[in-house]
C-alpha cells in the first residue's frame, strides 16, 4: 500500500519532507498540497505531479488523501489538526503541536472523543541514533540514577522576525521534549538565567540564555540557548549519573588531522545535523499509517512540551522559579 499524503505548508521544512518521502522513504507519496501562498502550492504540486488545493480544509477532506502532514506556521496548526481528527485521518504535525497548552488540550480532547490516536508530533530527536543509544544506556541502569543533564542548542544566526519568546517555544522546545523522553518523567519547574548578551544579536533578544528545568524526581537540566553563535549548528547533551556520564558524540563521521591541526566540519542547520533522524521519523510514521497504527510523539507530548514552554516564557520575564502547570496524564495516552 502506498500512503497518499496531503502536505499543508510546503515551505522549507515541508519541502525537505517531500524530498525525503520521494527519494529515500518507502511506502508514501505526497499527492496533494495547500499553502497560504497559492503560487507556491501550484508550483510544488506541478513539480511532484500532485494536486494544489485552495485551502487546507479542502485538502484534508479530499478522498485522494489518506494522511495529512502539517508543516505550516505554528499558530495555524490547531484548526488543521482538529479537522484531520474529525476526518479520521492520521496527521503528522511539525512542532510545536500548538503554541499554547490550552490549544493542545483541545486537540487531546478531540482525539480522545474519537477513540483513536491519530496525531504524531514532529519531535525528530527521539529518532536520532545517538539519542536513542543514550536512552538505552540510561534505561539499563548501568550508570545508576541520572542526576543532571547539560544541554546546548546553538544556531549560527536567526532572522529578525525571530521573537524574544521563540528561544523557548521554538528552540528550547526540542530539548524539552527530548529530555522528557530521555528521562521518562515530566518537568515541574522552570527558571531562566540571563548571561551577558552577545553584541551579534537583534536588540529585542536575550541571547544567550540558560533554561534551567527540574523533573519530578529532582533531576536538574540546564539548556544553553545561543541562537547567534555564528560558527554553526551545535547540539550538545551530557547526562551525569551516579556511576558515570554519557554524552552525544561529535556530529561527523570523519576527523581530519594535518599540519593545520585536528578538525571536523560543523553542521549548518537542523536538516544537516538530524537528516538521519528525520528519515527514520517519517519512515516509521508512513509504516504505521499503512497498517493503521500510531508511532512517535503523541498529542500528550505536544501538550506537555507546551506546558513547559509556557512556564519557560513566563520565566523570561519573571524572576525566580516558575511552576509548570499541567493536567494529569489521561489513561488514553498511557
Amino acid at each position: 500500500m502506498t500512503v497518499r499524503i496531503g502536505m499543508i505548508g510546503p515551505g522549507g521544512m515541508g519541502q525537505a519532507h517531500i524530498d525525503r518521502i520521494h527519494t529515500v522513504i518507502a511506502g508514501g507519496r505526497v499527492v496533494a498540497v495547500s499553502d497560504v501562498d497559492e503560487v507556491r502550492a501550484k508550483e510544488v504540486a506541478s513539480r511532484i505531479g500532485g494536486t494544489a488545493y485552495a485551502d487546507s480544509a479542502s485538502l484534508i477532506a479530499a478522498d485522494e488523501v489518506d494522511a495529512v502532514m502539517i508543516c505550516s506556521y505554528g499558530p495555524a496548526h490547531e484548526v488543521d489538526v482538529l479537522a484531520a481528527i474529525a476526518a479520521g485521518k492520521p496527521v503528522f504535525c511539525e512542532k510545536p503541536l500548538t503554541p499554547t497548552a490550552d490549544a493542545a488540550l483541545r486537540i487531546m480532547e478531540a482525539e480522545e472523543a474519537g477513540g483513536r490516536r491519530l496525531v504524531t508530533v514532529g519531535f525528530m530527536r527521539r529518532f536520532d541514533r545517538s539519542y536513542r543509544q543514550m536512552k538505552e544506556l540510561l534505561d539499563s541502569g548501568e550508570l545508576g540514577e541520572t542526576l543532571m543533564v547539560h544541554c546546548a542548542h546553538r544556531n549560527p544566526t536567526v532572522p529578525e522576525h525571530y521573537t524574544w519568546d521563540m528561544a523557548i517555544n521554538d528552540t528550547a522546545i526540542h530539548e524539552i521534549d527530548t529530555l522528557r523522553w530521555l528521562l521518562g518523567e515530566e518537568f515541574v519547574s522552570a527558571r531562566v538565567d540571563k548571561p551577558k548578551k552577545t553584541s551579534l544579536r537583534f536588540e529585542h533578544l536575550q541571547d544567550p540564555l540558560v533554561l534551567v528545568l527540574e523533573t519530578e524526581s529532582g533531576v536538574r537540566v540546564d539548556d544553553e540557548i545561543f541562537v547567534n553563535c555564528q560558527f554553526g549548528y551545535d547540539i550538545r547533551c551530557e547526562a551525569v549519573a551516579e556511576k558515570g556520564t554519557v554524552s552525544l558524540g561529535d556530529q561527523n563521521a570523519i576527523v581530519v588531522r594535518d599540519g593545520a591541526g585536528v578538525r571536523n566540519s560543523i553542521a549548518r542547520d537542523h536538516n544537516d545535523r538530524f537528516w538521519g533522524a528525520f528519515v527514520t521519523e517519517v519512515q516509521e510514521w508512513v509504516d504505521a499509517v499503512a497498517v493503521g497504527e500510531h508511532t512517535g510523539s503523541t498529542s500528550w507530548d505536544g501538550y506537555a512540551a507546551a506546558c513547559v514552554c509556557d512556564a519557560g516564557v513566563r520565566a523570561l520575564t519573571d524572576d525566580g522559579v516558575v511552576k509548570v502547570e499541567m493536567i494529569a496524564k489521561p489513561d488514553f495516552y498511557a
